[in-house]
């Protein structure tokens, strides 16, 4: 695994960590009515899916390892572009049941490689 592999992995599994602490313990409700909260965990999901990108662009063997990344591209769209059409619960359901997938992908992939990140 090369050196720019390993950063952009590594800023993909800072970004979704951070998403989980700032989630924990804290409730839907209290997402959709904080709006620091939602722009926090949405720039968030910016930053993972962008790194996620450019690895496709510049390690598509590792890319092609995570299974749902033309679907986190797409939604990095969808909050950016479509910003004013974001759905609260959506973007809730992807914290709560996609992200533990993708960070689970990453420690399996960095492993495999007998890497660290």
């Amino acid at each position: 695994m090369n050196a720019h592999t390993k950063k952009l992995l590594l800023d993909v599994v800072e970004a979704g960590r951070s998403i989980q602490v700032r989630c924990a313990g804290r409730s839907f409700g209290e997402y959709e009515a904080d709006r620091w909260f939602r722009r926090t965990v949405e720039r968030e999901f910016e930053i993972i899916a962008e790194a996620l990108n450019r690895l496709s662009q510049s390690d598509p063997d590792a890319a092609a390892t995570f299974s749902a990344l033309p679907r986190i591209v797409a939604f990095r769209n969808r909050l950016i572009h479509a910003y004013d059409a974001v759905d609260d619960a959506t973007v809730w359901g992807v914290v709560e049941s996609h992200l533990p997938v993708l960070l689970n992908e990453i420690d399996e992939l960095v492993r495999r490689e007998g890497e660290t990140l």
